[in-house]
């Protein structure tokens, strides 16, 4: 059955619509996650701990496409709820061929700062030295991880979210079969997994590009275009959220690994890459949801159907409570099955992270509810309440609570920071759904 923007959403329609977006990001989580569980098993946590210095880096890079695909995606679906498809093809073409040049001139900027961004995270020589091995081979794929992240959400817009999954499916592939080819067969360590990590990420942003390119059965392809700066601008303000969130998460990564080589040293790294990895597959369900019901709410926004947005919003906080639950029970009574698969040779290490874990998982159950609201509102066309929010809970409240939680709690206190911020968060979420709730009538 295929399903349409236009369409009333029960429970099952809701799901069935999500589930590929929830799904992609999930793929695209875990073959993230591989390159840490073969170099962990198969090089060492030195090394592992190092790749983690440098994936928060990457991610800063990478969400300039997730600003551009989230941003645009609204400004595309909703165009053509108002019926204007012509103008929503331009509009769509000149974001992704805009991205690529941006693409190309992060790479050069990333790979000519890396040295200076390890140092300043603490990185000792043996460190520095897998970290600039893994980061400038993995820096080259930044064009495609931005497109990549770009057709996530624009595929969805096109009524395509099971392309969507088949590509991240195959890109998620090449990267874990390279992996272990290149770094359990043939030994290349750090820089098999970046090569690997570059060309799944290449798989997944020149497929859809091709298919865009061609003729096609969806709701958009690739067309002559021009540089149309209002649109560009208001991609980027309302995907600006996003970018807010993305940038704030991996700079938070970042602060978290610095105050660990103070705290814990380089096991406190090598566990907070553990939690980091759990958190990413945890948190791409909610980030999928948000995605793949985003465009339903641009779309019943710019059609005027009021009631099909409470709808999807009533459903919505029900599904996110739910899947909270289920998270929280897994992060607690499976810490330790999940820390061993990367860090079981090391007893003190292991305990280390399990511990962690387990403090880091309350956070599951309240995290979904800020990441639909932003992107509830980034869906509205309001980025500026969008980035508020996430401005607020991953750069002042997350921030806030790493740097003075340890101070009274120690290693505990860096564990319990994200909990924390998650809880100041979601009091400024349901504030914006309280004061904002007459204006576009959702409630």
């Amino acid at each position: 059955m295929n399903i349409q923007l236009s369409d009333h959403f029960t429970y099952r329609r809701l799901i069935r619509f999500v589930i590929p977006s929830v799904a992609m990001m999930i793929l695209t989580s875990i073959y993230g996650v591989v390159d840490g569980l073969f170099v962990s098993n198969f090089v060492g946590k030195t090394a592992f701990a190092a790749v983690n210095l440098v994936i928060p880096f990457t991610l800063v890079l990478g969400a300039f496409g997730f600003m551009l695909g989230t941003g645009g995606t609204a400004l595309v679906a909703k165009t053509l709820g108002e019926g204007k498809q012509e103008e929503a093809n331009r509009i769509f073409s000149m974001l992704i061929y805009f991205a690529i040049g941006l693409g190309l001139v992060l790479t050069m900027l990333g790979i000519a700062a890396l040295k200076k961004i390890l140092l300043k995270m603490g990185a000792d020589d043996a460190m520095l030295g897998y970290g600039m091995i893994y980061g400038r081979l993995v820096l080259l794929g930044i064009p495609f991880y931005m497109l990549e992240n770009m057709f996530q959400n624009f595929l969805i817009a096109a009524e395509k979210p099971q392309l969507g999954l088949i590509v991240t499916i195959a890109a998620g592939l090449t990267n874990m079969v390279l992996d272990a080819l290149f770094i359990a067969v043939l030994g290349w360590g750090v820089a098999g997994a970046a090569v690997a990590t570059a060309l799944g990420q290449c798989v997944g942003g020149l497929i859809p590009f091709v298919y865009f390119a061609r003729k096609n059965s969806s709701k958009l392809s690739l067309v002559k275009t021009r540089l149309m700066g209002g649109a560009l601008f208001h991609a980027c303000t309302n995907g600006s959220s996003e970018l807010v969130s993305n940038i704030s998460m991996s700079s938070v990564g970042m602060l978290y690994n610095a105050q660990l080589m103070k705290v814990a040293g380089e096991n406190g790294v090598a566990a907070y890459g553990v939690i980091l990895y759990v958190n990413f597959i945890f948190i791409a369900i909610y980030l999928g949801y948000a995605y793949g019901s985003a465009p339903i709410v641009a779309f019943n926004y710019g059609a005027g159907k009021k009631a099909e947005l409470q709808n999807v919003l009533k459903k919505s906080l029900k599904l996110l409570l739910g899947t909270g639950i289920v998270l929280l029970s897994i992060g607690v009574l499976f810490a330790g099955v999940l820390s061993g698969l990367f860090v079981g040779y090391d007893a003190q290490l292991y305990a280390m992270t399990v511990r962690g874990l387990r403090f880091y998982a309350v956070s599951f159950l309240l995290s979904g509810f800020n990441i639909f609201g932003s992107s509830f509102f980034t869906a509205l066309n309001n980025g500026m309440v969008s980035a508020a929010i996430s401005f607020l809970r991953t750069v002042v409240f997350e921030v806030a609570a790493v740097l003075i939680l340890p101070l009274f709690f120690g290693l505990d206190g860096v564990w319990c920071a994200i909990t924390v911020a998650e809880l100041a968060s979601i009091l400024i979420t349901i504030g914006a759904f309280s004061a904002l709730r007459k204006r576009y009538q959702y409630l």
